[in-house]
């Protein structure tokens, strides 16, 4: 049987509570996560992209499962490049799920191999985003009930 790998994309902008919840529940199905910073030149970022790493090790340090690497191009692409037969993905909101659902079948469709699993998040953290999250940095307010030990401003 190969290993099964999975990539938990997103741009991490930055982690959260919810993103390290859905990681750590996937952990048993998987053999390996690739939490996939994904970078895209039209977005602009509140952290760069080092930072962002540094914040996701941090956060994973304990779990030799879990590796980090940055990306840039299509999520399927990443996935074959390095191997990884899954997508791992959280979902919020019956909006995120019709979102994701459709980005999911179109990755279906330009890579059979790669299956997308989705984890519904947990109801005390469905309320945290990213974007919800640089609002609160960029008007100095407190994070740390939003974010992982460790990641600060």
């Amino acid at each position: 049987m190969s290993k099964r790998i999975a990539v938990f994309p997103g741009s991490f902008d930055p982690i959260t509570k919810g993103h390290e919840n859905i990681v750590r529940r996937g952990l048993p199905l998987f053999d390996e996560i690739i939490v996939g910073i994904g970078y895209n030149t039209n977005k602009n970022y509140f952290f760069s992209q080092e930072r962002r790493e540094y914040f996701i090790k941090k956060v994973f340090e304990d779990e030799p499962k879990i590796k980090v690497a940055r990306y840039s191009g299509l999520t399927v692409n990443f996935c074959k490049e390095i191997g990884a037969n899954f997508i791992l993905r959280g979902l919020r909101t019956s909006a995120d799920y019709e979102f994701e659902r459709a980005i999911a079948q179109m990755n279906h469709a330009m890579a059979p191999e790669v299956d997308t699993v989705f984890i519904v998040s947990e109801p005390a953290l469905s309320h945290i985003s990213s974007t919800i999250v640089r609002d609160i940095l960029l008007y100095q307010g407190d994070i740390s009930s939003f974010v992982p030990k460790g990641v600060t401003g």
